[in-house]
Protein backbone atom coordinates (compact mmCIF):
# COMPACT_ATOMS: atom_id res chain seq x y z
CA UNK A 1 0.00 0.00 0.00
CA UNK A 2 2.84 2.39 0.83
CA UNK A 3 4.45 1.75 -2.56
CA UNK A 4 1.13 2.38 -4.32
CA UNK A 5 0.57 5.65 -2.46
CA UNK A 6 4.15 6.71 -3.24
CA UNK A 7 3.61 5.99 -6.93
CA UNK A 8 0.32 7.91 -6.92
CA UNK A 9 2.13 10.84 -5.33
CA UNK A 10 4.85 10.67 -8.00
CA UNK A 11 2.19 10.56 -10.73
CA UNK A 12 0.40 13.64 -9.37
CA UNK A 13 3.72 15.45 -9.12
CA UNK A 14 4.59 14.56 -12.72
CA UNK A 15 1.20 15.75 -13.95
CA UNK A 16 1.61 19.02 -12.04
CA UNK A 17 5.10 19.56 -13.48
CA UNK A 18 3.93 18.89 -17.05
CA UNK A 19 0.80 21.03 -16.80
CA UNK A 20 2.52 24.40 -17.54
CA UNK A 21 4.20 22.94 -20.65
CA UNK A 22 0.90 21.56 -21.94
CA UNK A 23 -0.90 24.85 -21.25
CA UNK A 24 1.75 26.90 -23.09
CA UNK A 25 1.71 24.61 -26.14
CA UNK A 26 -2.09 24.57 -26.29
CA UNK A 27 -2.29 28.35 -25.84
CA UNK A 28 0.12 29.10 -28.68
CA UNK A 29 -1.41 26.43 -30.91
CA UNK A 30 -5.01 27.58 -30.47
CA UNK A 31 -4.65 31.33 -29.84
CA UNK A 32 -1.38 32.59 -31.34
CA UNK A 33 -0.96 30.26 -34.33
CA UNK A 34 -4.75 29.79 -34.53
CA UNK A 35 -4.50 26.22 -35.73
CA UNK A 36 -6.45 23.22 -34.42
CA UNK A 37 -4.56 20.46 -32.72
CA UNK A 38 -3.72 17.64 -35.17
CA UNK A 39 -5.16 14.83 -33.07
CA UNK A 40 -6.79 15.11 -29.69
CA UNK A 41 -6.64 11.35 -29.16
CA UNK A 42 -2.97 11.16 -30.02
CA UNK A 43 -2.19 14.18 -27.86
CA UNK A 44 -4.02 12.79 -24.84
CA UNK A 45 -2.49 9.35 -25.28
CA UNK A 46 1.00 10.80 -25.66
CA UNK A 47 0.55 13.00 -22.60
CA UNK A 48 -0.61 10.01 -20.56
CA UNK A 49 2.43 8.01 -21.64
CA UNK A 50 4.76 10.90 -20.74
CA UNK A 51 3.17 11.29 -17.30
CA UNK A 52 3.39 7.54 -16.67
CA UNK A 53 7.01 7.33 -17.85
CA UNK A 54 8.10 10.34 -15.81
CA UNK A 55 6.28 8.96 -12.77
CA UNK A 56 8.02 5.60 -13.04
CA UNK A 57 11.35 7.36 -13.50
CA UNK A 58 10.95 9.57 -10.41
CA UNK A 59 9.56 6.67 -8.40
CA UNK A 60 12.53 4.51 -9.41
CA UNK A 61 15.01 7.20 -8.45
CA UNK A 62 13.52 7.65 -4.99
CA UNK A 63 13.13 3.92 -4.44
CA UNK A 64 16.37 2.61 -5.90
CA UNK A 65 19.09 4.86 -7.31
CA UNK A 66 19.28 7.51 -4.58
CA UNK A 67 19.44 5.00 -1.67
CA UNK A 68 21.89 2.84 -3.62
CA UNK A 69 24.25 5.72 -4.37
CA UNK A 70 24.22 6.99 -0.79
CA UNK A 71 24.70 3.52 0.71
CA UNK A 72 27.69 2.86 -1.54
CA UNK A 73 29.24 6.18 -0.50
CA UNK A 74 28.79 5.24 3.16
CA UNK A 75 30.32 1.82 2.51
CA UNK A 76 33.41 3.28 0.81
CA UNK A 77 33.97 5.64 3.74
CA UNK A 78 33.64 2.79 6.26
CA UNK A 79 36.07 0.67 4.24
CA UNK A 80 38.58 3.51 4.23
CA UNK A 81 40.00 2.73 0.78
CA UNK A 82 40.73 5.92 -1.14
CA UNK A 83 41.83 3.96 -4.21
CA UNK A 84 38.56 2.05 -4.39
CA UNK A 85 36.57 5.25 -3.93
CA UNK A 86 38.48 7.03 -6.72
CA UNK A 87 38.06 4.08 -9.08
CA UNK A 88 34.35 3.93 -8.32
CA UNK A 89 33.94 7.68 -8.87
CA UNK A 90 35.69 7.51 -12.25
CA UNK A 91 33.77 4.41 -13.35
CA UNK A 92 30.48 5.99 -12.27
CA UNK A 93 31.14 9.20 -14.20
CA UNK A 94 32.43 7.43 -17.29
CA UNK A 95 29.80 4.68 -17.35
CA UNK A 96 26.75 6.86 -16.81
CA UNK A 97 27.92 9.42 -19.37
CA UNK A 98 28.86 7.07 -22.18
CA UNK A 99 25.36 5.56 -21.91
CA UNK A 100 23.59 8.95 -21.73
CA UNK A 101 20.87 9.01 -24.44
CA UNK A 102 21.11 12.78 -24.91
CA UNK A 103 24.86 12.59 -25.49
CA UNK A 104 24.43 9.78 -28.02
CA UNK A 105 21.90 11.87 -29.93
CA UNK A 106 24.02 15.05 -29.89
CA UNK A 107 27.23 13.31 -31.00
CA UNK A 108 25.35 11.58 -33.81
CA UNK A 109 23.99 14.92 -34.99
CA UNK A 110 27.47 16.44 -34.72
CA UNK A 111 28.89 13.66 -36.87
CA UNK A 112 26.20 14.19 -39.52
CA UNK A 113 26.88 17.94 -39.55
CA UNK A 114 30.63 17.35 -39.81
CA UNK A 115 30.09 15.04 -42.78
CA UNK A 116 27.75 17.48 -44.54
CA UNK A 117 30.24 20.34 -44.19
CA UNK A 118 33.17 18.25 -45.40
CA UNK A 119 35.10 18.05 -42.13
CA UNK A 120 34.96 14.26 -42.20
CA UNK A 121 34.24 11.72 -44.92
CA UNK A 122 30.64 11.04 -45.91
CA UNK A 123 30.90 7.34 -45.03
CA UNK A 124 29.01 5.79 -42.16
CA UNK A 125 32.27 4.51 -40.73
CA UNK A 126 33.70 8.04 -40.51
CA UNK A 127 30.53 9.34 -38.86
CA UNK A 128 30.45 6.51 -36.32
CA UNK A 129 34.12 7.00 -35.50
CA UNK A 130 33.70 10.76 -35.06
CA UNK A 131 30.64 10.34 -32.82
CA UNK A 132 32.27 7.59 -30.76
CA UNK A 133 35.44 9.60 -30.27
CA UNK A 134 33.44 12.57 -29.03
CA UNK A 135 31.37 10.38 -26.70
CA UNK A 136 34.50 8.82 -25.21
CA UNK A 137 36.12 12.23 -24.78
CA UNK A 138 33.07 13.54 -22.93
CA UNK A 139 32.75 10.38 -20.82
CA UNK A 140 36.44 10.56 -19.90
CA UNK A 141 36.04 14.20 -18.89
CA UNK A 142 33.06 13.44 -16.67
CA UNK A 143 34.90 10.53 -15.05
CA UNK A 144 37.82 12.80 -14.19
CA UNK A 145 35.40 15.52 -13.06
CA UNK A 146 33.70 13.21 -10.58
CA UNK A 147 37.10 12.13 -9.25
CA UNK A 148 38.07 15.78 -8.79
CA UNK A 149 34.76 16.50 -7.08
CA UNK A 150 35.18 13.57 -4.71
CA UNK A 151 38.70 14.73 -3.78
CA UNK A 152 37.29 18.22 -3.18
CA UNK A 153 34.74 16.79 -0.74
CA UNK A 154 37.40 14.77 1.06
CA UNK A 155 39.76 17.74 1.34
CA UNK A 156 37.11 20.37 2.00
CA UNK A 157 38.30 22.64 -0.81
CA UNK A 158 36.09 25.52 -1.95
CA UNK A 159 34.18 24.77 -5.11
CA UNK A 160 34.13 28.28 -6.57
CA UNK A 161 37.91 28.27 -7.11
CA UNK A 162 37.61 25.25 -9.38
CA UNK A 163 34.60 26.60 -11.27
CA UNK A 164 36.16 30.02 -11.88
CA UNK A 165 39.43 28.45 -13.04
CA UNK A 166 37.56 26.07 -15.32
CA UNK A 167 35.55 28.75 -17.06
CA UNK A 168 38.60 30.95 -17.51
CA UNK A 169 40.20 27.98 -19.26
CA UNK A 170 37.07 27.55 -21.39
CA UNK A 171 37.21 31.20 -22.48
CA UNK A 172 40.88 30.91 -23.42
CA UNK A 173 40.35 27.66 -25.33
CA UNK A 174 37.33 29.08 -27.15
CA UNK A 175 39.55 31.75 -28.69
CA UNK A 176 41.75 29.07 -30.27
CA UNK A 177 39.25 26.29 -31.01
CA UNK A 178 37.76 25.76 -34.50
CA UNK A 179 34.45 27.63 -34.84
CA UNK A 180 32.69 24.41 -35.88
CA UNK A 181 33.33 22.73 -32.54
CA UNK A 182 32.53 25.58 -30.14
CA UNK A 183 28.76 25.21 -30.16
CA UNK A 184 28.98 21.43 -29.84
CA UNK A 185 31.41 21.79 -26.93
CA UNK A 186 29.12 24.15 -25.05
CA UNK A 187 26.11 21.89 -25.65
CA UNK A 188 28.02 18.83 -24.46
CA UNK A 189 28.19 20.32 -20.98
CA UNK A 190 24.41 20.26 -20.75
CA UNK A 191 23.60 16.91 -22.34
CA UNK A 192 25.99 15.00 -20.09
CA UNK A 193 24.10 15.98 -16.95
CA UNK A 194 20.80 14.35 -17.76
CA UNK A 195 18.58 11.47 -16.71
CA UNK A 196 21.26 8.87 -15.95
CA UNK A 197 24.22 10.86 -14.67
CA UNK A 198 22.56 13.33 -12.29
CA UNK A 199 20.81 10.93 -9.86
CA UNK A 200 23.81 8.67 -9.24
CA UNK A 201 26.36 11.48 -9.03
CA UNK A 202 24.19 13.55 -6.69
CA UNK A 203 23.58 10.55 -4.44
CA UNK A 204 27.33 9.87 -4.32
CA UNK A 205 28.15 13.45 -3.32
CA UNK A 206 25.48 13.73 -0.63
CA UNK A 207 26.23 10.28 0.77
CA UNK A 208 29.96 10.96 0.86
CA UNK A 209 29.60 14.34 2.57
CA UNK A 210 27.18 12.97 5.16
CA UNK A 211 29.59 10.14 5.99
CA UNK A 212 32.66 12.29 6.67
CA UNK A 213 33.00 14.10 9.96
CA UNK A 214 33.12 17.85 9.53
CA UNK A 215 31.42 17.85 6.13
CA UNK A 216 27.97 19.32 5.53
CA UNK A 217 25.78 17.51 2.95
CA UNK A 218 24.25 20.84 1.90
CA UNK A 219 27.49 22.79 1.40
CA UNK A 220 29.87 19.95 0.52
CA UNK A 221 27.64 17.23 -0.93
CA UNK A 222 26.49 19.18 -3.97
CA UNK A 223 28.63 20.58 -6.75
CA UNK A 224 29.65 17.39 -8.53
CA UNK A 225 27.19 18.14 -11.32
CA UNK A 226 28.90 21.49 -11.88
CA UNK A 227 32.18 19.67 -12.46
CA UNK A 228 30.44 17.22 -14.77
CA UNK A 229 28.97 20.10 -16.79
CA UNK A 230 32.21 22.07 -17.06
CA UNK A 231 34.85 19.51 -17.98
CA UNK A 232 33.08 18.20 -21.14
CA UNK A 233 33.30 21.70 -22.62
CA UNK A 234 37.06 21.71 -22.07
CA UNK A 235 37.58 18.22 -23.44
CA UNK A 236 35.41 18.70 -26.54
CA UNK A 237 37.18 21.98 -27.33
CA UNK A 238 40.48 20.09 -27.04
CA UNK A 239 39.04 17.26 -29.15
CA UNK A 240 38.15 19.72 -31.89
CA UNK A 241 41.54 21.44 -31.71
CA UNK A 242 43.58 18.26 -32.00
CA UNK A 243 41.30 15.87 -33.92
Amino acid sequence: MKLFLAFVSATLQSARDLAPIIIVIALFQLVVIDQPLPSWIGLLAGTAVIVAGLSFFIFGLEMGLFPLGESMAHAFVRKGSLTALILYAFALGFGTTVAEPALIAVTAEAADAAAETGHIAESQEARSGYALGMRLAVALSVGLAIVLGVIRILKGWRIHLFIITGYVLVIVMTAFAPPEIIGIAYDSGGVTTSTITVPMVTALGVGLASSIRGRNPMTDGFGLIAFASLTPIIFVLAYGMFI
